[in-house]
């Protein structure tokens, strides 16, 4: 068994709020998504809110309309199978109905010490570590990956927040 976990994140703004009509067609896939996500082989930990509703109710950006996912797998393999070979994937091709095109990455990935749970903040900066530098050890994404490695390429202090580019 590794002593390393992959985490990810990936984010998206909403072209409007959850309760919003336009975003009926993804509300109404997230618990059936989710409770596949927790049911696949290599699924350790997702981020939830408060009640237990996903995390795409929790608020972490300034910007409401930046929808969150934050999750632990065992491998990039899991992962990879799950996000492209499942429900999910139908839910990714059709995301341009609920989601705005964005021109930086929206999707970090990034080995953990095993049992470690990775916060919002530290999502928010291994994406700030892609945008900025591209793919590394610290922030990767399926097409540029990297190997587990032990101990941690620490991404920076501060992360920049992902808002609207107009």
């Amino acid at each position: 068994m590794s002593p390393l976990q992959l985490a990810q994140v990936n984010i998206g703004r909403a072209l409007a709020p959850l309760t919003d009509n336009v975003m009926q067609g993804f509300v109404t896939q997230l618990d059936a998504v989710n409770a596949l996500a927790e049911q696949a082989p290599g699924f350790v930990w997702r981020l939830k809110d408060d009640a237990g509703a996903s995390s795409s109710y929790i608020q972490a950006f300034d910007d409401p309309l930046v929808l969150v996912n934050l999750s632990v797998w065992e491998s990039i393999e899991a992962l990879e199978d799950f996000t492209y070979h499942t429900l999910h994937a139908a839910v990714l091709r059709d995301r341009a109905r609920w989601f705005e095109r964005s021109a930086r990455a929206s999707l970090a990935l990034w080995w953990i010490p095993r049992g470690h749970l990775p916060t919002v903040e530290e999502a928010k900066q291994r994406l700030a570590r892609l945008w900025e530098h591209g793919a590394s050890p610290a922030a990767f994404t399926f097409r540029e990956r990297f190997p587990p490695v032990s101990g941690d390429p620490s991404p920076p202090a501060a992360a920049a927040a992902p808002g609207r580019r107009d």
